[in-house]
């Protein structure tokens, strides 16, 4: 069950004549395929058709830099549809979930420019009314399969790449890149998967084939530990909701778990069709963001 939420804006209309409206930004990991800019591309993701949130949009930068390099992206997709009269429900992967939790902590209490949700082809909206606001209307985030906590195929080159990306998903690297505990009181609802494989061996506890459920499950820290689903007696148990994991270690504030993967049937990838653990929140977005 999800925490109580602010009273957030309930009338279509105020004056002036202005209406709110809610919006679904869906913020991509690494990607190669997805078009920086273009919020209207979800290739990354599936079929720009299946219901995934009221009022989709993909919020693409190139996953392929640093997460400073590419966070404008983020932050221009913000200001366009969760400012002034509108508020947005966002959903995030992989690391996505390092894109939010960064323009959050670092740029969450900063002025925002209000805009008129109507991006130009680099996703750059215009103003309304040359009046600012601080932060972001945000009702809250759902994350898949969050890399947050970095991975350790990032520490160990398990990952035959060169991209700027990696560096930033070494998990002491991603556990340094911002205040995870600051999220501007917006909640983080988690989704980690466990669909593991052979060679993923390398990542503690239970894991996705890419990110560890330290990470997924928005655990506490400067390094990674191992964390299992219950049935696992041999490492400490990911625990549901806020509450502290089994041998003590704290989540994140703000971060709670929505879902643990018990049955290890979900993996990380989306493979062009809302898959893995990305289908559980895809049927959350669908069903609450509306």
């Amino acid at each position: 069950m999800r925490f109580a939420k602010p009273l957030l804006v309930a009338l279509l209309c105020i004056a002036g004549g202005v209406y709110a409206t809610n919006y679904s930004l869906w913020i991509n990991g690494r990607s190669s395929n997805a078009q920086p800019g273009n919020h209207a591309d979800f290739s990354y993701w599936g079929p720009s058709s299946t219901a995934a949130g009221v009022n989709k949009k993909s919020v693409n930068w190139d996953g392929f830099n640093r997460v400073s390099d590419q966070n404008y992206r983020i932050r221009d997709a913000l200001d366009c549809y969760c400012t002034g009269t509108n508020w947005c429900y966002v959903a995030a992967h992989s690391a996505g979930n390092l894109q939010i939790g960064y323009a959050l902590s670092l740029y969450g209490g900063s002025a925002r420019s209000k805009k008129n949700a109507s991006p130009n082809s680099s996703g750059v909206c215009g103003n309304t009314d040359g009046t600012t606001q601080t932060g972001w209307n945000i009702k809250w985030v759902d994350v898949a399969a969050g890399a947050g906590g970095g991975s350790e195929l990032a520490n160990v080159g398990s990952w035959a790449v060169s991209d700027p990306l990696t560096s930033d998903l070494k998990t002491a690297t991603a556990r340094a890149l911002y205040d995870h505990n600051q999220t501007r009181a917006k909640w983080f609802y988690m989704y980690a998967g466990a669909k593991g494989t052979l060679y993923s061996g390398v990542l503690p506890g239970q894991d996705d084939e890419a990110v560890a459920y330290h990470s997924s499950g928005g655990v506490s820290g400067s390094g990674g530990a191992g964390f299992c689903n219950p049935s696992d007696w041999l490492c400490n148990d990911l625990t549901m909701g806020t509450a502290a994991n089994e041998g003590g270690k704290a989540k994140w504030s703000y971060h709670s778990v929505a879902f643990r993967d018990n049955t290890e049937a979900f993996n990380h990838y989306t493979n062009g069709a809302w898959g893995g653990v990305v289908s559980k929140v895809r049927a959350d977005m669908a069903a609450n963001a509306n």
